[in-house]
C-alpha cells in the first residue's frame, strides 16, 4: 500500500505532523501480527521510519497428558 499526502505546510508544521501520523499508524498497526515498514518522507527531506517485524502466533500452552 502506498499513501501520498501534498500539503502546503511549513517544513516545521510538516514535520510535526508527519512525527504524530508515524505515532498513530504505529500504534495501531503495532496491535495486529503483520510485518510493515512506515517510511514518511517530509518537505525539509527528513525521512521518518518505523518497521515492526513479523510476530509469530502464541501456540496453546502444553499440557501434560494425566495417566489415571
Amino acid at each position: 500500500m502506498e499513501i501520498r499526502f501534498v500539503s502546503s505546510l511549513t517544513a516545521e508544521d510538516e514535520l510535526r505532523l508527519a512525527e504524530g501520523l508515524l505515532t498513530a499508524f504505529t500504534s495501531l498497526l503495532d496491535q495486529w501480527p503483520i510485518a510493515y515498514t512506515l517510511r514518511i518522507d517530509a518537505g525539509d527531506s527528513t525521512v521518518l521510519r518505523h518497521s515492526h517485524p513479523p510476530v509469530e502466533p502464541m501456540a496453546a500452552p502444553y499440557t501434560e497428558p494425566v495417566t489415571s
